[in-house]
């Protein structure tokens, strides 16, 4: 009897610590699901990419939920600027090839993964509802108020190329040095209002405390119903607006850090990208 009532024991002794080692196993399964479930990616773009960026993102997501894309969007001459203080960084994407140089100069973008993506187009608006007399470039004279981005912001450069093609500024090596003051003493003492990213110059506009402004192409997606594109500039007054996408140097990244990053960039490239791109007004048309 006491040989049987000891069996019986040890029985259910054996069944509680295979219970327990089976537990134990499905604990690992679900700390190992715990470990790999997201990666997190710092991708740094121009202001004027942040709506179809956050389209891109949820569409890449739906591939890849255990990717997580953190956007910081400024000027492409802040970003640089952060990224050469250090600020973590695994893709850039800039809306003009200069602060891509920068970087590539100092050695902060990964070799071979640079490429062109799109580009864009200078456009002076002004809302619908303006009685403004701008016409174009050649009028901006006749604005009481002018919302530009400043020179170190590339819609603020090629503005200021435009307005030196045209004959409004004297010709300089760098148009971006150009202050907001000498623009304003060209264009006849005009009020203008100096912003710090293509975006804030877009919602000086809309939100009518500027009577005109010059922002991009793409930014006007979404507000068909309160502008009017007043002129679309052409690239013979601006050059190119490309923009590029590379991969930056991040030391404190992980390897599925890297490796989400480069395939997010893969992405971002590929022909599926190409046609959201196009939709938001931007030219894929790119070597």
């Amino acid at each position: 009897m006491k040989k049987r009532l000891l069996a019986a024991v040890l029985s259910v002794i054996m069944v509680l610590s295979l219970a327990g080692c089976a537990g134990s196993k499905e604990d690992n399964k679900d700390s190992g699901k715990e470990t790999k479930k997201e990666t997190e990616i710092q991708v740094f773009i121009a202001a004027s990419l942040n709506t179809v960026m956050t389209e891109l993102a949820k569409e890449y997501q739906k591939e890849n939920p255990n990717v997580k894309i953190t956007y910081n969007a400024d000027s492409s001459g802040t970003l640089m600027t952060q990224i050469k203080e250090g600020y973590e960084c695994d893709l850039f994407f800039s809306a003009a090839q200069k602060q891509m140089d920068e970087l590539e100069a100092d050695g902060l973008i990964v070799d071979g993964t640079r490429k062109n993506v799109v580009n864009n187009q200078v456009v002076v608006v002004a809302r619908k509802d303006s009685k403004t007399k701008v016409k174009g470039l050649k009028t901006l004279k006749d604005a009481k108020s002018i919302a530009l981005a400043g020179g170190s912001v590339p819609v603020g450069k090629y503005t200021r190329a435009a307005l030196i093609s045209i004959g409004t500024l004297k010709k300089i090596e760098d148009p971006a040095t150009i202050t907001t003051k000498e623009i304003s003493k060209a264009l006849g003492g005009v009020e203008i209002s100096e912003q710090d990213n293509v975006s804030k110059v877009l919602s000086a506009v809309v939100e009518g405390s500027c009577e005109v402004g010059t922002t991009y192409y793409s930014d006007t997606y979404g507000y068909e119903k309160e502008l009017n594109i007043l002129e679309k500039v052409g690239y013979d007054l601006t050059g190119d607006v490309i923009y590029p996408i590379a991969e930056v140097k991040n030391d404190e990244a992980s390897k599925e850090q890297t490796a989400a990053a480069k395939d997010f960039l893969k992405f971002v490239t590929s022909d599926a990208s190409k046609k959201v791109f196009a939709s938001y007004y931007f030219d894929t048309d790119v070597k």
